[in-house]
């Protein structure tokens, strides 16, 4: 009986523990307590720009993504300086732009590594000089599945130098994707980040390792993202993030979360935010991890409907078009 006596007593202490501790942490990660959400700032981050929406069925990398599209209703293509001026009058806060450095040291803005899948071209992109990447119809293999080939002819010469997009003094910042893995794109970007009227310009800068780095590393207050740091960020912070401690490789950076992965972290989303804005890192919400990268964003109503009330971050989609008008009108 002394022994049936002690083990409840005991079990009783541990059960009373395990509950305050859940009741510590529940409270300690809980966003129902922050104050101050009326200050709240929701950004977006347009892909590419305004484009024209791919409806296949391959979401890989490696896939052409010209063919097939939504039906064709406007003449915009992505990464051109129409598309992203667009993005921009459309409530885009940051556009984000795919470059690559061609045999003449000049950067170019286009997203595929080869010219096959949307040009009138062929080879790789950086294998190519400046005035060859210029003379070519950028919408030329661009189908909404009836062979038409809707926007064909009408942007030959649109893909555009990092320096002209510059130059266009548009409204708002631009995230820059390094689609190589060269460390000289990186000291590149850099030396020309060196110019003050240009780092205003830039919100960051992501994709290949040793480019996305060597950048950062060499241009003060550049802060930038890569899928290794991404995963270093967030493994330390799942693993410590409910004490409210955050990790050192969560400083200063850029992370971006995939929308259904959100809710495992401690405090999501406002606790959480707040915490990583404290150690000056934005927070960049993306769409459901599907297979498709960091490309996937939040791109209908229905995945605009679960972003966070008072969301202080940045949304990444692929539909500007859509997505801005209905932040604009929750703001």
């Amino acid at each position: 009986m002394v022994y049936l006596n002690f083990m409840r007593g005991t079990l009783k202490r541990l059960s009373i523990a395990v509950l305050l501790v859940g009741a510590g942490l529940w409270f300690g990660n809980s966003s129902l307590f922050v104050s101050g959400l009326e200050r709240h700032e929701t950004r977006l981050i347009a892909h590419r720009g305004v484009n024209q929406v791919y409806t296949g069925s391959d979401r890989s990398n490696d896939a052409c993504h010209a063919s097939p599209v939504a039906p064709v209703k406007h003449s915009f293509i992505e990464n051109t300086i129409p598309s992203m001026r667009e993005a921009f009058r459309l409530g885009a806060d940051v556009v984000e732009i795919d470059v690559h450095l061609t045999t003449d040291s000049v950067f170019v803005v286009f997203h595929d590594w080869t010219l096959d899948c949307r040009t009138d071209g062929t080879g790789v992109t950086n294998e190519k000089n400046l005035a060859t990447l210029q003379s070519l119809d950028v919408g030329y293999w661009i189908d909404d599945g009836t062979e038409a080939y809707p926007l064909r002819g009408q942007a030959v010469g649109l893909m555009p130098t990092l320096d002209s997009v510059f130059e266009e003094n548009m409204e708002g910042q631009f995230l820059i994707n390094f689609k190589s893995r060269r460390r000289d794109e990186g000291a590149a970007l850099a030396a020309i980040l060196e110019r003050s009227e240009v780092r205003d310009k830039v919100y960051g800068v992501y994709g290949g390792q040793r480019p996305t780095r060597i950048a950062i590393e060499a241009t003060p207050d550049l802060r930038g993202f890569d899928r290794s740091s991404l995963e270093a960020c967030l493994i330390r912070y799942l693993a410590l993030g409910w004490s409210g401690y955050v990790p050192e490789s969560c400083h200063n950076t850029i992370v971006l979360i995939p929308q259904n992965y959100a809710r495992f972290l401690w405090g999501w989303p406002h606790r959480f935010t707040r915490r990583l804005k404290s150690v000056g890192t934005d927070v960049i919400l993306a769409g459901a991890n599907d297979g498709s990268g960091f490309s996937s964003g939040i791109d209908d109503a229905d995945s605009f409907r679960e972003v966070p009330e008072a969301f202080d971050g940045y949304i990444w989609t692929n539909r500007i078009e859509l997505i801005g008008p209905l932040n604009s009108s929750r703001e």
